[in-house]
């Protein structure tokens, strides 16, 4: 069993950053890849970042590459998301995710286990 907690979202403008921390505890955290994903108001969840177990293969979605960075602390069984030149396009509750399997994945179905979510808007 994998619980997850997010936080550091909130109410910015458009150009500015946040980090968003997803603090994990039960199973020992560097087993398992990590993953960040969004959901905006009626659409789709997305994939955002991911990481493996080692913290060393990140991965990107397209619309965030370059201005996200995704990375993990195994000492301290957080996952971290620093988002900088934030548009209003990335306004959605943003899930941490882990992954018990081995390989990278960027499906929402393939993660095993989801935190609570926070909110992020950024207005124009």
């Amino acid at each position: 069993q994998v619980q997850l907690v997010e936080s550091g979202g909130g109410l910015v403008q458009a150009g500015e950053s946040l980090r968003l921390s997803c603090l994990a505890s039960g199973r020992t955290f560097s087993t398992y890849n990590m993953g960040w994903f969004r959901q905006a108001p009626g659409k789709e969840r997305e994939f955002v970042a991911a990481v493996t177990q080692s913290g060393i293969r990140k991965y990107y979605a397209d619309s965030v590459k370059g201005r996200f960075t995704i990375s993990r602390d195994n000492a301290k069984s957080t996952v971290y998301l620093q988002m900088n030149s934030l548009k209003p396009d990335d306004t959605a509750v943003y899930y941490c995710a882990a992954d018990l399997a081995s390989a990278l994945h960027v499906e929402y179905w393939k993660y095993d286990y989801w935190g609570q979510g926070t909110q992020v808007t950024v207005s124009s």
